[in-house]
């Protein structure tokens, strides 16, 4: 799959990339949620540069592993 294809997989709307906090409001896309004490959930969003890498992160783990690499959101950031 090529770049733009794996990004096709997520859903992009406004937000703050967790890596990229001072770019301001971007497209990203939640690729977590975390649930901090006493303040509910809050999901954790990627600017596209930061999907991929961690999508390239994804693919050289299953790699290592000896298992199929499947792009895409995880299930949990797939609410």
């Amino acid at each position: 799959m090529d770049r733009q294809q794996i990004l096709d997989l997520y859903t992009w709307a406004p937000g703050t990339c967790f890596r990229h906090p001072r770019k301001g409001e971007v497209l990203t896309a939640v690729v977590g949620v975390v649930h901090p004490c006493e303040d509910g959930e809050r999901e954790v969003r990627a600017c596209a540069d930061c999907v991929i890498t961690m999508e390239d992160i994804k693919r050289e783990e299953a790699a290592r592993a000896g298992s199929e690499y499947r792009p895409g959101p995880a299930d949990e950031a797939q609410r």
